[in-house]
């Protein structure tokens, strides 16, 4: 980082929209206080939800006396007004520590911009970790198929060699599991290394353009191990004193969670198991079918799920369910697991996203739950100890109290026993359907065709000239813009009011929206990811969409990555940089470490992040303004927080149709 660049991370400047911080100490309380009045009850979720089938089971759980994630939301206000403002650490064992007008510093003389610029530094850390460390698990099993350690066909043939092309990896006279293993090992060193190196994947996918801006700024990453570990070390006690320093390591994790934790790990999926197939499900409560064996997959790693879906789905566990005196076996998808099977192998109905998970447990109607990694909350267990539900976890990172475990071993030796694994949790579920006969069953009656299991490549092979028509369609108007709609779910807003609110307003202005991962859920269960949604759409769009639906559902949290290949691209055949593009990131209820990551990700590539959810920034000015407009001059794109759902979709709109007036680019009306 040049001192000019590094002078800017320095830069205070004025407050952005809500953020009410004043100097170098901060003056929050009055923020806090005006945020936390946007903060809605239960009962006022339950009467602005948007999904009807949500309602009935939040009414069904009340009536039943079970808390949800809604309940225990409202007994945790009012929340700690210093962990809001990111001002509070307990780094060491001499605090905890609270920054505050009277203590402007804490014990160690850490002042607010330090510890606000640490806190974002371990959350980044640690999202980076998540992603990596499920990914992980997929490079491995690449790898050791490829070595025929593990009994798993290789079904990615085609990502295998466009890979190899991508890394100038020799493919003539080789076997698929050579250059199979080819791949994982490069995708396993740029995970890992330790001794600084060429980052392969980095510099084989990334822009030209955005490669330069960070060199510039120093932010390249050695591995995402590496750039985690040192991130703890930075932010342990006594290291790293200067809170710009600290965001500069902030951004150079968030280049390997992009690079590595979230498109390596998506490459090695899609090399094992193959490209998403383009396809159709009923979507929602009403497509959980009583009377069958009905087993939820939950979670993030697709190694054992895949698995289980098809050994589930074989004709002999049909039969066998058949002969305990269910009609068949049927799978359903909760958050990223359901949704990675499902455009793999369909057969599979995604039902919610996590926050969600505990009233889909409340029907009563699930006689498995397989939970692996990420996003499955400990309280489902009491949901599933009230209707007998039999919980399954998968994953030594992950147990929960009281659930039965059939998984990999820490060191993923057993990987071999894939099969017998998969076949003991299916068993399991068949015998959970015969002693759960008589428990009552309550299923809300929605359902909903939806489509998913688009990408890039499908893109290239639809159009008549692949990326290339949807660049013309951009650039003519007929799309105003596209937008990555993502994110995870926050009870301090409507539960999915906000990401269909937004996702309404944009396709009636023109534009384009990918989605994938928890926020996807809303707009699968409420149509947008259907044909029928193009009456909603402005004529220009749906004059083009013709017979797509204009939510282009890409997959699971990881493919943010499928998204990111669309912009760069597009952007590529436009001849112009990501950051000048009509593009957006948008996650509205955005509420974890690796929420703060994927919006990083796409603000790395230039790109504006929009949210309902502010960060915790506002007690310190120089960080909050830094996440704000601070980014700008670096990387060309800034954070823009609105708690208005209204209010944040038509800034959205404006600063697409800012960035198509700059390229001199027309503007259509409906």
């Amino acid at each position: 980082m040049t001192e000019k660049e590094h002078a800017e991370l320095h830069t205070r400047g004025t407050p952005h929209d809500h953020a009410h911080v004043h100097g170098g100490t901060a003056d929050y309380a009055a923020a806090i206080a005006a945020y936390r009045k946007t903060f809605p009850d239960k009962q006022t979720v339950i009467r602005q939800t948007p999904d009807p089938a949500v309602r009935e089971l939040l009414l069904r759980m009340e009536e039943l006396g079970l808390e949800t994630v809604f309940d225990r939301f409202d007994r945790q206000q009012p929340q700690c007004t210093f962990g809001l403002a990111g001002i509070c650490c307990k780094n060491c064992s001499m605090g905890p520590c609270r920054i505050t007008p009277k203590s402007p510093r804490g014990v160690c003389g850490a002042d607010a911009d330090l510890v606000v610029a640490r806190n974002l530094l371990r959350a980044v850390a640690a999202g980076t970790a998540a992603h990596g460390a499920r990914g992980r698990e997929s490079m491995l099993a690449l790898k050791y198929a490829a070595e025929g350690r593990v009994p798993l066909p290789i079904e990615g043939e085609k990502k295998i060699l466009a890979t190899c092309r991508k890394y100038g990896i020799q493919t003539e006279g080789r076997t698929l599991n050579e250059l199979a293993l080819a791949v994982a090992d490069t995708l396993l060193e740029d995970l890992s290394r330790t001794v600084p190196g060429k980052h392969k994947t980095l510099y084989s996918h990334a822009p030209e353009e955005r490669l330069r801006t960070w060199e510039a700024l120093g932010i390249i990453p050695i591995s995402p191990y590496h750039e985690v570990f040192e991130s703890l070390h930075r932010t342990t006690t006594g290291t790293d004193g200067d809170w710009r320093n600290v965001m500069k390591q902030f951004l150079r994790t968030g280049v390997a969670f992009a690079w590595t934790s979230c498109l390596g790990s998506g490459i090695a999926m899609d090399c094992l198991y193959g490209l998403p197939h383009r396809g159709k499900a009923m979507v929602n409560t009403g497509a959980l079918k009583p009377g069958f064996v009905n087993i939820a997959v939950h979670g993030h790693s697709p190694l054992l799920v895949s698995e289980i879906v098809k050994t589930g789905q074989s004709e002999a566990f049909q039969q066998e369910a058949v002969n305990a005196g269910a009609k068949g076996i049927r799978f359903y998808g909760i958050c990223c697991s359901g949704l990675s099977a499902m455009y793999r192998y369909g057969g599979v109905t995604p039902l919610s996203n996590a926050v969600g998970s505990e009233l889909i447990l409340g029907t009563g109607a699930l006689d498995l739950w397989v939970a692996d990694v990420q996003d499955v909350f400990p309280s489902i267990m009491d949901v599933a100890r009230c209707f007998k539900t039999t919980v399954v976890t998968t994953s030594d990172s992950a147990r929960l109290p009281g659930a039965e475990h059939y998984g990999f071993d820490h060191e993923h030796s057993n990987m071999a026993q894939i099969h017998e694994l998969a076949e003991k949790i299916v068993r399991r579920g068949i015998e959970s359907f015969r002693t759960r006969r008589e428990i009552p069953v309550k299923v809300p009656q929605y359902e909903i065709e939806a489509e998913f299991g688009f990408s890039v490549e499908w893109a290239a092979e639809h159009f008549p000239k692949g990326l290339a028509t949807l660049g013309k369609a951009l650039e003519d108007g007929h799309i105003l813009g596209i937008v990555n709609l993502v994110g995870c779910n926050n009870p301090r807003l409507v539960y999915e009011k906000s990401i269909v609110e937004i996702a309404a307003e944009l396709i009636r202005n023109n534009v384009l929206i990918l989605t994938n991962g928890c926020a996807s859920f809303a707009l699968l269960k409420l149509g947008f990811c259907s044909v029928k949604a193009l009456q909603h759409t402005g004529e220009p769009l749906r004059n083009f969409l013709k017979d797509l639906p204009p939510v282009w559902h890409v997959g699971e949290c990881l493919d943010n990555a499928r998204s990111s290949g669309f912009f760069a691209g597009i952007a590529g055949i436009a001849e112009h940089a990501v950051k000048d593009m009509p593009y957006a990131f948008i996650s509205p209820e955005w509420s974890n470490e690796k929420g703060i990551c994927a919006a990083l990700a796409f603000r790395l590539m230039g790109i504006n992040s929009y949210h309902s959810i502010y960060a915790p920034t506002q007690g310190s000015a120089a960080v909050s303004e830094f996440m704000t407009k601070g980014t700008k001059p670096l990387l060309g794109s800034e954070m823009v927080v609105e708690t208005d759902s209204g209010a944040l979709a038509a800034r959205i709109i404006e600063d697409l149709k800012e960035k198509r007036r700059k390229l001199k680019w027309n503007i259509m009306e409906n």
